[in-house]
C-alpha cells in the first residue's frame, strides 16, 4: 500500500494512515455499542479498504472489528494475530467450511496467514500438509502439520506430497503453486488463493474497468475448474468477522493459536521498520509498539 498497491481506491483519499492490526484499551465507545466498556482491553483489525489505520495513538474501529484480548497474551502478542488469522479463518471456514478428518494442503505455510491457517485447521481436527522454506519446517510440524515440504529443495511437489486433499490454501498464487494446487484437490474441493487479481487490474486500467475485468477472470477461471477437475475456485480476502475473531480469540487463549513476533520498533521508527522488512533483514512478524 505504501508503494501504490490499492491506488486506484486510495489515491483520491491521501493522505492514508496505514496499519490494520491492533491491540489496546478502549478509551471511548458509540451510544450503540453494547459488548465493549471504555478501560476494556481488546484486539482487532480494520477492513483492508479502511482509511484510518491503526499507526497511531488513537484508532477507530467497529464494534464487528474488536474482541476481548486474549488474556494471556501481551498487546504486543495479540496485535500480530487478527488479520492473519482471520484471513485464514475466512478461507477455511467460511469458504472451504473445513470439518473435522478432512485434509488441508496449505502452500505457503511459513508466514503468518499459512500458519494461523495450519492451527485452525488442526484445531478443527484436520489432517494438513504444508509447502515453506527450510527454515520454518520445524515450527510447522510443531504446530501440528503432517507434512512439512521443503520447496525450495524439491524439484517435484506433487510426486513428494503424493496424496490428494479437500482444501488448499495458496498463499503464494504464482501459476506454479496454482497449478499444483489444483492437481492436488479431490474432486468438490476447495482451491482458495490470496492473490486475487482485483485490486491490481484495477490499479493498472483505473476502477471502471479494472473490477469488471477481475470480475471476468475470476468466472473464467472458477468454470474453467469447475469442468476441468471439479473444483471450487475462490480468491480470498480478510473481512470483519465478529464470530471468527472470537473463536480466534478462544483459540489464543487455549494456546492453539499464536503467531511469533521477531521484532518490535517504536511508533516513531516506522520508516526503520519497514526498510526492515524490504531488505528481508527481519523475517517474521514485526509490531509497533506505543511508549
Amino acid at each position: 500500500m505504501r508503494s501504490g498497491y490499492g491506488r486506484s481506491i486510495f489515491e483520491p483519499l491521501l493522505p492514508l494512515i496505514l496499519g490494520r492490526d491492533v491491540s489496546g484499551e478502549v478509551a471511548a465507545v458509540g451510544a450503540s455499542v453494547k459488548s465493549l466498556t471504555v478501560g476494556q482491553e481488546v484486539f482487532g483489525a480494520l477492513h483492508p479498504t479502511a482509511l484510518r489505520g491503526t499507526y497511531t495513538d488513537y484508532a477507530i474501529l467497529t464494534e464487528d472489528e474488536l474482541s476481548p484480548k486474549p488474556a494471556s497474551l501481551t498487546h504486543v502478542e495479540a496485535s500480530a494475530i487478527p488479520f492473519a488469522a482471520l484471513t485464514a479463518w475466512r478461507a477455511l471456514k467460511s469458504t472451504a467450511r473445513i470439518t473435522e478428518g478432512q485434509r488441508l494442503l496449505v502452500i505457503g505455510g511459513g508466514g503468518a496467514v499459512g500458519f494461523s491457517a495450519i492451527q485452525i485447521a488442526v484445531a478443527a481436527g484436520c489432517h494438513v500438509t504444508t509447502t515453506c522454506g527450510n527454515q520454518s519446517i520445524n515450527r510447522l510440524m510443531a504446530a501440528g502439520a503432517e507434512q512439512a515440504v521443503d520447496y525450495t529443495s524439491e524439484v517435484d511437489i506433487e510426486s513428494v506430497i503424493k496424496e490428494k486433499f479437500d482444501a488448499v490454501l495458496d498463499t503464494i498464487g504464482v501459476p506454479e503453486t496454482e497449478r499444483i494446487g489444483i492437481n492436488l484437490l479431490n474432486r468438490g474441493g476447495h482451491y482458495m488463493t490470496l492473490q486475487g487479481e482485483a485490486a491490481a487490474l484495477s490499479d493498472r486500467y483505473g476502477l471502471p474497468i479494472g473490477l469488471p475485468a477481475a470480475t471476468a477472470v475470476l468466472f473464467k477461471k472458477r468454470i474453467q475448474y469447475k469442468f476441468s477437475h471439479g473444483i471450487e475456485y475462490s480468491w480470498i480476502y480478510m473481512r470483519a468477522d465478529s464470530e471468527g475473531l472470537h473463536e480466534i480469540r478462544r483459540l489464543s487463549e487455549a494456546g492453539k493459536l499464536s503467531i511469533p513476533v521477531e521484532k518490535t520498533f517504536s511508533i516513531t521508527q516506522v520508516r526503520e521498520a519497514h526498510e526492515a522488512k524490504d531488505k528481508k533483514q527481519i523475517l517474521g512478524k514485526v509490531v509497533l509498539e506505543l511508549d
